[in-house]
C-alpha cells in the first residue's frame, strides 16, 4: 500500500462526468508474415507475461473512510485481463480516419474506480496487416515520463531486459482500521514536513523579488486568457485525430530558425490556432495562452506518479508572419521557464499535498459545470521525447506511437506530439462541441510547417514516413 500523493489526488479529483481525466496512449503494431495469427489471446499472455514489471497495471484505488486523506493504492491486486484488454474492429478501408475515429470512442468514457485504472483494445481490422493497442490509463496513474518508461517496459527495449514471468501475488486488502492508521500516521509526517514547504515557498518567493527580470504583456494576465471557441463547458464526448512528420524534417526546420523541437512544436500549434481562430471567432487578435507541462523527474525507472508542472507559454496568434510567429514563441517559451523556475517547480506538487478531498472534489465539480471561459489558460499543448529505438510486442514491431493527454474544465483541446524513432506524431483530442472535425487541427499545424519551412528558404516538399500510417 502506498498513498497517493497530493498532485496525484488532485488530477483524480478533478475527473467530473464531463472532464475525464485519463490519458491514451497509442501503439500501431506491424505483424509478420508468418504472425498474423497474432489475436487479442495472444496479446493477453504476453501482457500477463509482463505484469510484475508493469506495476501500475496492478494498482488498485482504495478509498479512505470518511475522506479523511488522499486515497491509496493497493500495489498488487488481482487484474481480469478479460476485462481489461478488449477486442475493437474498425470498419473499412481500415486507415487513419477510422483508427482516430475509434480512439474518440474509447476516449469518451471514463474508468471504472473499483478496478485497476487502465484499460487496452486490441484494434483489428487496419489496413497493411497492422493491428493497434490503445491504452486507456488513469493520469493519476503515471505522467509522461512514467508513460514513456512505462512503454519502453511493454515494448522491451529496457537495457538488461529479464525474461518473462509468468505470475505474480496478489496483496490482501487492507482493513478499514489499517486505512484510518495510516491516515492518520500520514497526517503527522505531513505537519512535520510543512516547515520545508514553507521554506521552499519563502526562497521562491525571494528569487521573485530579486529578480531583475520584467513579465512580458501577455505573461502578466495569466488569469485573463482571451475567450475563443475553444474555451467552453465541455462535452463528455471526446474526438480524436492524429498526424505523422518526419522527425528529420522538423530538426532541419528548427536548426535554421534557431528553435528547438519544443519551439516548433508551440510554432506549428500558434499557426494552426491562427487558421482556426480566424475560421470559428472571425479574428485572432490576442495571444493565447498555453499550460505546457515541465517535469522535474526524469529516472528512467520511474513508471508511476506524476512529476510535473504546467508552465504558461503565451502563442503568438495574432502574429501574421511564420518566422515572426516561430521566433516569438522561442522567446515565450524561454521566458516562461525562467520565471517558472523562480517560483521552483515543485511549489504547486507540494502544497496539494495539503488539499483536502471532499471540499478539492466539490470545487472542480463547480468548474467543470461553469459554462464560460477558463480563467487560467486556453489548452493544454505537450511534447514528450519517447523511445529513439523500435519496439516489439510479442514479436511483432511497433511502428508508430501516438498518446494525448485530457482535457480540462473551460478548454476543448489538447495537443500533444511524441517523437519515436523517426517520426514527430501529432495527437489532438477535443470535446464533441469545439470543433466540427479534430483533423481540422491536424491539418492546419501541417500546413504551418510547410509555410515556415518556406518562409525559411526549406523545401516545401515534406519526407513521406514510409512506416507510419497515410495521412488522414
Amino acid at each position: 500500500m502506498k498513498r497517493l500523493s497530493g498532485w496525484d489526488a488532485v488530477l483524480l479529483y478533478s475527473e467530473t462526468p464531463n472532464v475525464h481525466m485519463h490519458t491514451i496512449k497509442v501503439g500501431v503494431i506491424e505483424l509478420d508474415p508468418d504472425r498474423r495469427d497474432f489475436g487479442i489471446d495472444e496479446f493477453r499472455r504476453v501482457i500477463h507475461s509482463r505484469l510484475y514489471k508493469l506495476e501500475p497495471f496492478c494498482y488498485e484505488l482504495v478509498e479512505i473512510p470518511y475522506k479523511l486523506h488522499h486515497p491509496m493504492w493497493r500495489e498488487n491486486c488481482d487484474v481480469d485481463l478479460t476485462y481489461h484488454i478488449r477486442p475493437w474492429r474498425l470498419p473499412a478501408p481500415g486507415g487513419r480516419r477510422e483508427l482516430d475515429e475509434a480512439i474518440g470512442q474509447i476516449a469518451s468514457t471514463p474508468l471504472d474506480r473499483s478496478r485497476p485504472l487502465w484499460e487496452m483494445y486490441f484494434v483489428e481490422g487496419l489496413a497493411n496487416n497492422r493491428i493497434a493497442v490503445v491504452g486507456k490509463i488513469h493520469h493519476a496513474l503515471a505522467d509522461g515520463v512514467a508513460s514513456a518508461n512505462l512503454l519502453a517496459r511493454g515494448m522491451d527495449l529496457q537495457p538488461n531486459f529479464e525474461p518473462s514471468r509468468r505470475s505474480y501475488e496478489a496483496d490482501p486488502a487492507p482493513t478499514r482500521g489499517q486505512l484510518l492508521r495510516s491516515a492518520f500516521g500520514d497526517h503527522l509526517r505531513h505537519v512535520g514536513r510543512l516547515p520545508r514547504t514553507i521554506g521552499y515557498t519563502t526562497q521562491g518567493l525571494a528569487r521573485v523579488r530579486r529578480s531583475s527580470r520584467k513579465l512580458s504583456p501577455e505573461l502578466t494576465r495569466p488569469f485573463t486568457p482571451p475567450p475563443t471557441f475553444i474555451n467552453h463547458m465541455l462535452t463528455p464526448e471526446r474526438k480524436f485525430a492524429s498526424a505523422t512528420l518526419a522527425l528529420a524534417d522538423v530538426k532541419e526546420t528548427g536548426k535554421s530558425l534557431g528553435a528547438t523541437i519544443n519551439d516548433m512544436v508551440l510554432a506549428m500549434s500558434a499557426g494552426a490556432l491562427r487558421t482556426l481562430l480566424l475560421r470559428y471567432d472571425g479574428n485572432a487578435d490576442h495571444p493565447l495562452l498555453a499550460s505546457v507541462p515541465v517535469s522535474f523527474d526524469f529516472s528512467p525507472e520511474r513508471v508511476s506518479g506524476n512529476y510535473f508542472t504546467g508552465m504558461l507559454v503565451a502563442l503568438p496568434v495574432d502574429l501574421e508572419d511564420p518566422l515572426e510567429r516561430t521566433r516569438l514563441c522561442h522567446e515565450n517559451a524561454v521566458s516562461a521557464k525562467e520565471s517558472h523556475q523562480l517560483m521552483g517547480p515543485e511549489l504547486v506538487s507540494r502544497w496539494a499535498a495539503y488539499f483536502p478531498p471532499a471540499p478539492t472534489e466539490a470545487f472542480f465539480r463547480w468548474l467543470a459545470g461553469r459554462d464560460g471561459q477558463n480563467k487560467i489558460l486556453n489548452l493544454n499543448i505537450s511534447n514528450v521525447p519517447g523511445p529513439r529505438e523500435r519496439g516489439r510486442v510479442g514479436g511483432a514491431l511497433v511502428t508508430e506511437i501516438y498518446s494525448v493527454g485530457p482535457l480540462t474544465a473551460g478548454s476543448g483541446l489538447n495537443i500533444t506530439v511524441w517523437s519515436y524513432v523517426d517520426q514527430l506524431n501529432i495527437s489532438v483530442l477535443t470535446d464533441g462541441a469545439t470543433l466540427k472535425d479534430p483533423h481540422e487541427v491536424t491539418d492546419a499545424m501541417i500546413d504551418t510547417f510547410v509555410e515556415i519551412r518556406r518562409a525559411a528558404g526549406l523545401s516545401e516538399k515534406l519526407t513521406v514516413v514510409e512506416t507510419a500510417m497515410a495521412q488522414a
